[in-house]
């Protein structure tokens, strides 16, 4: 995996609105903690709330019935990327203590963008100090030198830094040996890779889970495609969470093929809906899709985060998880749905008592 990414200053039009607008509270037990599979469920029996927002009504379900809202000629437009093991245990060399070295995004010049959290009894946490220069011992003779804060403008402060690694063996080798998926502190055990991948995922690259179309089977996408849905797949490869601060995301590598254009360039001049699996499918295919509403293909680096100023321009549904408050997420969700669409959604999910994060349950918003 090489990927060459080049800094630029920010755009503000690509900066989120104010999400504190919408704000509520989310219970502890209402985080996922394990897989569905751990609670004795198949991928595919987490729970679906399905939402129309033009009619603003709501339907509760499981997601193996999700045919039941879908027609014939809808694209879902799949993200195909897949998860590293993305988490190693370090030492840090100035102080001889433990911590979790995160790898979020490879750039140019050989250099990765990192975190580096400190161990505490309840979990990781993020370490806001200068690390100017710190080198951090990882398994099997790695190491990793953290050289500045990323990006530059963040200062001293930053949770994210450029870093380089040193691996006896190629780093995805690497990984698999040593390395270990991503959690936070919601999720107090560790589970193996399989669980953070997607049936269709096929092009390693993610830090994080691209969860929303973790509920899909084989068995489903067979009956969709029977019924006449579309899939059509691109690349996002997502860096690390930012649930601590709720910053915008940072820049990500995606790739959108000549074909998955055509697919859904075919559905909008056909009036079908094309409904994205996944806030990072949005992010992907919104950046392939200019002002007056043409998709093209192509890949690189994209800072585009969608709010409701800017609109989407080709998504007319989407499948995600249930994001948390004040989430950079949730601007994107009411640029889809409007916030008094997105209140009653989250209000039900709440008394539903649905599941949060990447282990939990799923919200499909329609027109």
């Amino acid at each position: 995996m090489t990927l060459l990414y080049k800094s630029s200053a920010r755009s503000t039009t690509s900066m989120p609105v104010d999400a504190t607008g919408f704000d509520f509270n989310l219970p502890a037990e209402l985080e996922a903690a394990e897989p569905p599979e751990a609670r004795g469920l198949a991928r595919d029996e987490v729970r679906l709330m399905v939402s129309s927002h033009s009619a603003d009504t709501v339907t509760h379900t499981t997601f193996r019935e999700i045919g039941r809202f879908l027609h014939a000629g809808d694209v879902l437009v799949i993200n195909t990327s897949g998860t590293l093991n993305a988490a190693l245990n370090a030492t840090r060399a100035n102080t001889g203590t433990a911590a979790e070295l995160h790898l979020s995004t490879q750039i140019t010049g050989g250099y990765w963008t990192v975190e580096l959290r400190q161990i505490q009894p309840d979990g990781t946490y993020p370490l806001h100090e200068d690390l100017t220069g710190e080198v951090c011992a990882l398994p099997g003779g790695a190491s990793a030198t953290l050289h500045a804060p990323y990006p530059a403008s963040a200062g001293s402060l930053s949770r994210l830094w450029l870093a380089t690694l040193r691996t006896p063996v190629p780093l995805l080798e690497y990984l698999t040996q040593h390395g270990f998926p991503i959690r936070y502190r919601y999720v107090p055990e560790v589970w193996p890779n399989e669980y953070y991948q997607t049936v269709y995922a096929n092009e390693p690259g993610s830090a994080e889970m691209p969860s929303a179309g973790r509920a899909f089977t084989h068995e489903l996408m067979t009956r969709l495609l029977a019924q006449g849905v579309i899939f059509a797949p691109l690349v996002l490869h997502t860096g690390v969470a930012s649930l601590e601060s709720h910053e915008p995301p940072y820049a990500e590598y995606y790739h959108v093929s000549p074909q998955t254009a055509r697919l859904v360039g075919a559905a909008r001049e056909a009036g079908s809906r094309v409904i994205a699996i996944g806030t990072t499918a949005v992010r992907a295919l919104e950046s392939v899709t200019d002002a007056r509403g043409s998709v093209h293909a192509g890949e690189g680096w994209t800072e585009l985060v969608v709010t409701p100023e800017r609109g989407l321009r080709m998504v007319d549904g989407l499948l995600t998880g249930l994001h948390e408050p004040r989430s950079s997420h949730l601007a994107m969700l009411e640029a889809l749905a409007g916030r008094d669409h997105l209140r009653h959604t989250y209000a039900e999910a709440l008394a539903h008592r649905y599941l949060w994060h990447e282990f939990g349950d799923l919200h499909l918003l329609l027109p």
